[in-house]
């Protein structure tokens, strides 16, 4: 029975699963994703997911617990870096693990680990991105020669717009000047 088993030994000694864990989780740090199989694919989830919430408080102390783990100091400069400005609002899940079929050889199952906003196919586009102009069928205003008021409530909106019509640039004498009423 493997009651309280939580962790996967996938037929490795304690060292070796350690070493295993720590280069597959720098594997994935500098390039986001990888194809591994389903078992270790889902080892390295429980492996790397603290890792990456620590990884969002960029402090000396968590900077060298992280460091334990992976013994590598360009996957912490990445990690600490550009990583963790990327799951800062995340609060967890930081890893998605796809089945990709099975292997040729030995007809084991082949899975792909990434980070989930490494991926612009399955993340949701920014709002800002999201939502270009609308568009309408309507016809557009008809331009007409005179101008709009602007409507002036607040002490600091007369500034302003006190400080915009100072700056109003005075045509030059090579320009056809039309006098214009004001009714």
């Amino acid at each position: 029975m493997r009651h309280g088993n939580k962790i996967n030994k996938l037929s490795r000694t304690a060292s070796h699963r350690r070493a295993l864990m720590s280069n597959m989780a720098t594997a994935l740090i500098t390039n986001k994703r990888i194809f591994t199989t389903l078992a270790k694919a889902k080892a390295l989830r429980g492996y790397i997911e603290p890792l990456l919430t620590k990884c969002k408080t960029d402090t000396m102390t968590n900077r060298r617990v992280v460091f334990s783990y992976l013994q590598d100091k360009e996957a912490i400069k990445e990690l600490f870096g550009n990583i963790s400005n990327k799951i800062a609002t995340r609060p967890g899940g930081y890893t998605r693990v796809l089945h990709a079929g099975n292997r040729a050889g030995d007809n084991a199952e082949i899975a792909m680990i990434e980070l989930v906003d490494y991926n612009e196919i399955y993340s949701k586009p920014s709002k800002a991105a999201e939502a270009p102009a609308k568009k309408t069928r309507r016809g557009k205003a008809k331009a007409t020669g005179t101008e709009e008021a602007v409507v002036v409530k607040t002490p600091k909106a007369k500034k302003a717009v006190a400080a915009v019509e100072a700056t109003v640039v005075e045509p030059t004498s090579d320009e056809a000047v039309e006098p214009t009423t004001e009714a």
